[in-house]
């Protein structure tokens, strides 16, 4: 695994309202997150990105001083937040986006991970160009079991590469989780045609991160009674 000392970096332009350490997933550089740390570093958040370097992230946010701190990572990078996490990383939650079940899968096509046509043309010039190294193994049941952080899972509702309900049952031993689904969407789900909502959902959920807990809603739609008429 390559160490990258310097990671792809976007600051927001005041005040800073947490950090996130980013894993790339497989054949993926640091460019293909461009879109993504823009969005979130304009909502307040540190965004780094790393190239498949788990432990280089985790040491970058260990030394974070804003908090909360979060591991994200997308397709290998997911399995790898998992696992670090499993390990006790210093981080108060993690991220994991098109989670492969299936370690061994190779690199699907460009179409089958996304719908973007923006998305494609990064990927078509962001693509590592070296031979893709499969992803790790999801960590055992029990070691998920252990994880004392909460989880957030964002994954397509039509990924044929890492089917929903596959994912669904291999995450279900984590105890503090939550499942976003990107209604028809493929399997860059930080990426895919619904990169703005999901922008949103993910920020909202850091926001309730930051409040305490994670599960306390800072927003609500209001159930407003029907008005008896005469």
């Amino acid at each position: 695994m390559t160490t990258t000392s310097s990671p792809a970096l976007w600051t927001p332009p005041a005040r800073v309202r947490g950090t996130l350490a980013v894993i790339t997933g497989r054949g993926e550089r640091a460019g293909v997150y461009e879109r993504f740390g823009r969005r979130l570093s304009s909502d307040g958040y540190v965004v780094a990105v790393f190239d498949d370097d788990a432990d280089a992230a985790s040491a970058w946010l260990a030394e974070a001083t804003e908090t909360p701190r979060v591991l994200v990572g997308s397709d290998a990078g997911a399995s790898a937040v998992l696992r670090l996490v499993t390990q006790g990383a210093s981080v108060e939650a993690a991220v994991v986006a098109g989670t492969l079940v299936d370690a061994e899968l190779d690199l699907p096509p460009a179409e089958e991970r996304t719908a973007c046509p923006l998305h494609l043309n990064v990927l078509a010039t962001e693509a590592t160009s070296i031979e893709v190294a499969p992803a790790e193994p999801l960590p055992a049941p029990a070691d998920l079991a252990a994880i004392e952080v909460p989880v957030l899972a964002i994954h397509g509702g039509a990924d044929t590469v890492s089917p929903l309900p596959h994912v669904i049952d291999a995450l279900r031993a984590v105890p503090d989780l939550e499942i976003v689904e990107t209604v028809d969407g493929l399997h860059d789900a930080l990426n895919d045609q619904s990169h703005r909502s999901v922008a949103a959902a993910l920020v909202q959920w850091l926001e309730r991160l930051r409040g305490g807990d994670v599960h306390a809603p800072v927003v609500r739609t209001h159930e407003t009674a029907a008005v008896a008429t005469a």
